[in-house]
């Protein structure tokens, strides 16, 4: 995994509440095993017609709007617990969601594959929302470190919480058997100081 310190984007703003995984990633296309070309279809259903044409309103297919943020409705990857709904959204890529209320099992996925889940009050998300609908260019500042998120178009900021751990994980670029190994040596002086 990449490491996560800060990260300056504009955003992509998807105002819908309660985002299911079966929307974000649909079921015909979890046969796969690895994470490769989930990104293509990322809100398929959403997204493109049935004969696969773009469907010119939603979000992604607007060049208006870009990024490597991903702002949601309150309630987003609720539903089935499919690892495939993180693997999609990095796989498109998102490298931050940030919303007001994030499904438990959804939100431990996307850390477990790099990505960092925001949760701010629903007041700022709507701060959020109401800065890109003025200007599409607006920016955010995610502070992994200081676990602080800015609004650059108006400077508002608010914190957030994160596990240490998977914090730790981000930082450092590290997934869990990464995260053992570097470990190692303190793991076999344990175990040393046991026989």
């Amino acid at each position: 995994m990449e490491k996560f310190k800060t990260l300056t984007s504009s955003v992509v703003p998807l105002p819908i509440e309660n985002v299911d995984t079966d929307q974000i990633i649909p079921a015909r296309f979890l046969k796969a095993v690895d994470k490769e070309g989930f990104g293509d279809n990322l809100f398929a259903d959403w997204r493109y017609q049935k004969d696969g044409t773009p469907k010119s309103h939603f979000v992604l297919n607007n060049p208006t709007y870009s990024g490597s943020i991903l702002v949601a409705g309150k309630n987003f990857g609720s539903g089935s617990s499919r690892e495939h709904a993180a693997w999609a959204i990095g796989g498109y890529g998102f490298k931050v969601v940030v919303c007001s209320f994030f499904a438990d099992i959804f939100k431990n996925n996307a850390l477990n594959n790099g990505i960092l889940p925001v949760v701010v009050s629903p007041e700022f998300l709507n701060d959020i929302f109401q800065a890109v609908e003025e200007n599409p260019q607006t920016t955010l500042t995610v502070n992994l470190e200081d676990q602080l998120i800015t609004n650059n178009a108006n400077g508002a900021s608010e914190s957030f919480e994160i596990n240490p751990y998977k914090k730790e994980c981000l930082l450092e670029g590290l997934d869990d058997i990464d995260y053992l190994l570097s470990k190692k040596n303190l793991i076999e002086a344990f175990e040393q100081s046991r026989i």
